[in-house]
C-alpha cells in the first residue's frame, strides 16, 4: 500500500473513532471529552477528504478541489473553537462578557463560528462526493451519504443568523441540542467507516 492510501485510511480511521467517541461524550454528558475529540476530527478529516481529491479525474479535478479546500477552512474554525474551549476557557477565570463570547455553552460567538465551520464541513463532503465515479456498491453509498450531507451547510449558516440558539439558551438544559449532535454522529459514522472500506479495498 502507498503512502497516500495509508494516510488515507488513517484519516478515515480518525474519523470513524472520532465521531463515536463524540457520540459517546455527547451521550453520557462529559464535555470535555467531546471538545478533545473535536479537536482530533478536523485532522483525519482533511486526511481523508485529500486522499478521495487525490484519486479524482481531471474532469471532476474543480469539485474535488473545492472539497478539500472547504475542509481545511473547516478545520481551522473547528480547531480554534475547541481548543478555545480546552485552553483559554478551561484554565482561565472569565469575565461575563468574555464568557458570553468564548463559553461554548452560552450558545455566543464561539458557538457560532462551530456552526459555521460545520456548515462549511458539510458543503466540502457535498463537493467531494460531487468528485466521486462510484466503482462499486460501497462507493455509491458512500457518494449519496456524502451528497446529502452538504444539505446541514443550510441549517449549521443560516438558523444562528435567526436568534433561535439565544433563545434555546435562556432556558433548559441542552438535552435537545446533545440529542441533535447525536443523531448527527449517527449519519456520520458511516462516512468514516466506508471511507475506510474504500482506501483499503484500492482502486
Amino acid at each position: 500500500m502507498d503512502l497516500n492510501r495509508k494516510i488515507s485510511k488513517a484519516g478515515a480511521a480518525i474519523v470513524t473513532v472520532t465521531v463515536f467517541l463524540f457520540a459517546i461524550f455527547l451521550i453520557i454528558d462529559f464535555s470535555m471529552g467531546s471538545y478533545f475529540v473535536c479537536l482530533i476530527l478536523p485532522i483525519g478529516f482533511i486526511m481523508m477528504t485529500a486522499g478521495l481529491q487525490g484519486e479524482c479525474e481531471g474532469d471532476r479535478k474543480v469539485a474535488a478541489n473545492t472539497g478539500l479546500l472547504l475542509a481545511a477552512v473547516y478545520g481551522t474554525f473547528i480547531m480554534l473553537v475547541y481548543y478555545t474551549q480546552l485552553t483559554t476557557v478551561n484554565n482561565e477565570q472569565l469575565n461575563e462578557q468574555a464568557a458570553n463570547l468564548l463559553v461554548f455553552a452560552k450558545y455566543g460567538l464561539i458557538f457560532n463560528f462551530d456552526l459555521l465551520g460545520y456548515g462549511l464541513m458539510a458543503l466540502s463532503t457535498f463537493f467531494t462526493g460531487l468528485s466521486m465515479k462510484p466503482e462499486n456498491r460501497t462507493d455509491q453509498w458512500l457518494k449519496v451519504l456524502l451528497m446529502i450531507h452538504g444539505v446541514f451547510y443550510l441549517s449549521c449558516t443560516f438558523m444562528p443568523i435567526t436568534g433561535i440558539f439565544t433563545r434555546i439558551s435562556s432556558g433548559g438544559n441542552g438535552i435537545g441540542g446533545r440529542l441533535a449532535l447525536v443523531v448527527w454522529c449517527v449519519y456520520f459514522l458511516p462516512i468514516g467507516i466506508l471511507s475506510f472500506l474504500h482506501f483499503r479495498k484500492g482502486s
